[in-house]
């Protein structure tokens, strides 16, 4: 009778995988999180491993001290980054973002736990082309582009992945910080606060980990790095209103096209008259050669959505991201995620 049970079930999902696309997308993401956890190795072993390359041993040793300084700031650092996974190709996930063509609205997908999320990630790169196809062909912006890191939330001890292996301590460690940030406050249905509160422990946190560390030029990189992150989410804030504005003020399609192509012309400009000059880590480059792309614009947004904010937080628990961290997750506690900025917004408000 058990194996007749499972015979039924075995067909059903057999079924259920040749119909659903939901199921294959469901199955791979399975299969690739269970891989990418069986391949998962010590890191301090390899440190300590005279045969691992005496460059990867540097970076690996680098996530632990990093590591260790996500823990004296307040942070759940758990087990996250005590692993290392070598994937074996340089492209892990891809990740896809969406919009109408006449709105500034991030097509959501949503899902258990972490609620409604303005993106979806692909370990298969020709279900993420397929999707991205299919919804372009529905009339969707589509913004389709690979991803070196991804948190579970601690729901799995994330190993670190060789494709966020990089040569550059600064990004290493900030984006050590950043994931295991997201471990320490998480709130559901929000994803740009949590990207952009992200955004801003990881760099500060970065460097005030290399500045205790007397490694003033990584500090400095770190320090620059937020500066411009906070430049271009004004710009991209200036860009939604313009956007914003054109959406609201006719449905033609004509015009809508028309006004698209002159926010793209004032965004050149402003890149390369305003901000460009300001820009202390980055280089506008082909920045000014993009098209308006709703979705391209908000999956930028995301992780630069109000930095301003963060900033404010931050100056005033005493320039320290070990208060900043515990205050923040006081003040949004139980706060569902369509509120949370306006808190945060009173709570930064200068009396």
């Amino acid at each position: 009778m058990f194996a007749i049970a499972i015979l039924v079930l075995m067909a059903g999902y057999t079924t259920a995988y040749v119909a659903s696309e939901d199921v294959r997308y469901l199955t791979r993401s399975g299969i690739e999180e269970t891989r990418i956890l069986q391949s998962r190795r010590s890191i301090a072993k390899l440190v300590a491993d005279s045969r691992t390359p005496a460059e990867t041993r540097a970076l690996l040793k680098l996530v632990l001290d990093a590591r260790d300084y996500a823990a004296t700031l307040g942070l759940e650092a758990k087990e996250t980054y005590t692993t290392y996974a070598d994937v074996g190709r340089d492209t892990l996930l891809l990740v896809l973002s969406a919009s109408p063509r006449n709105c500034l609205c991030a097509y959501l997908w949503k899902y258990p736990i972490v609620g409604r999320i303005p993106y979806k990630g692909f370990f298969d790169a020709d279900m993420a082309q397929r999707t991205a196809d299919k919804m372009e062909a529905r009339g969707f912006d589509v913004y389709l582009r690979p991803s070196g890191a991804f948190s579970t939330l601690g729901w799995f001890n994330d190993p670190l992945l060789s494709t966020a292996m990089g040569k550059d301590s600064m990004e290493l460690a900030a984006t050590v910080l950043h994931e295991i940030a997201h471990n320490t406050l998480y709130v559901k249905s929000a994803t740009p606060f949590n990207e952009s509160f992200a955004q801003m422990v990881g760099y500060h946190g970065a460097e005030e980990f290399f500045r205790q560390r007397a490694d003033t030029l990584d500090a400095a990189r770190a320090r620059d790095r937020w500066n411009d992150e906070i430049l271009l989410s004004e710009y991209y804030a200036g860009l939604g209103r313009r956007l914003d504005s054109l959406y609201q003020a006719t449905t033609d399609t004509a015009a809508i096209n028309a006004g698209r192509q002159a926010v793209a012309a004032w965004a050149r400009g402003e890149l390369q008259d305003s901000i460009g000059p300001r820009l202390k880590s980055y280089r506008v480059g082909r920045l000014t050669e993009r098209p308006i792309n709703n979705a391209q614009i908000i999956a930028a947004r995301i992780y630069r959505d109000r930095l301003g904010l963060f900033e404010q937080w931050y100056q005033q628990h005493g320039h320290r991201v070990d208060s900043a961290v515990a205050a923040l997750g006081r003040l949004v506690k139980g706060v569902p995620g369509d509120s949370v900025y306006a808190v945060l917004e009173r709570a930064t408000a200068t009396p």
